[in-house]
């Protein structure tokens, strides 16, 4: 079995609570966590690097993470799990065009206007991925029903409660695990 490629969310890390988390119980060596570019085009092309080189089999999004693994899903006819996926972010991340701080270490960097644009040319149809979508009700950043309807023919499980950070991934990782075989 291929390695997973977790995918972080709009000014979050690699290294965070679900990556940890994921190599906790998968091993160190079989989760690659990186710090994706800020811009949308250059994530893109670091992530399709990793794909053809790093034997990856599996991806993990949060968030705009989520975004960006269903573009390689449908690249690559790949497997993804998608916790509280952005469907749309060239709408939902407007709104943080300017400076931004990243949550896991405070840096500092520009989103830029251009990058609206970039992520609106990334939409991609849901035709060729195999999704795991787990979503939170009480996703405080994110309408999980827009998510919820996007990936309709797939495994949605919709949790009541919960965050948009999805928290409690560590009762999922059965989940995960058999998803993957």
């Amino acid at each position: 079995m291929g390695k997973i490629l977790y995918l972080h969310g709009f000014g979050s890390c690699g290294e965070g609570n679900k990556s940890k988390a994921l190599k906790s119980y998968f091993g160190e060596g079989n989760v690659l966590s990186p710090d994706l570019p800020y811009a949308p085009l250059d994530a893109i092309t670091y992530i399709d690097s990793l794909i053809m080189h790093e034997d990856i089999d599996t991806l993990i999004g949060s968030s705009l993470g989520g975004f960006y693994a269903t573009y390689f899903a449908e690249k690559y006819a790949m497997k993804a799990i998608l916790l509280n996926p952005s469907t749309q972010p060239w709408k939902t991340l407007s709104a943080y065009v300017g400076w931004q701080k990243r949550f896991c270490d405070e840096e500092v960097f520009e989103f830029k206007s251009s990058y609206i644009a970039q992520l609106e040319t990334l939409e991609t149809e849901i035709k060729h991925g195999t999704y795991l979508v787990l979503l939170q009700s009480e996703d405080e950043v994110l309408d999980y029903t827009k998510a919820q309807s996007l990936y309709n023919t797939h495994k949605v499980i919709v949790e009541y409660g919960g965050n948009h950070r999805f928290e409690n991934i560590d009762a999922y990782m059965s989940m995960i695990e058999k998803f993957r075989k």
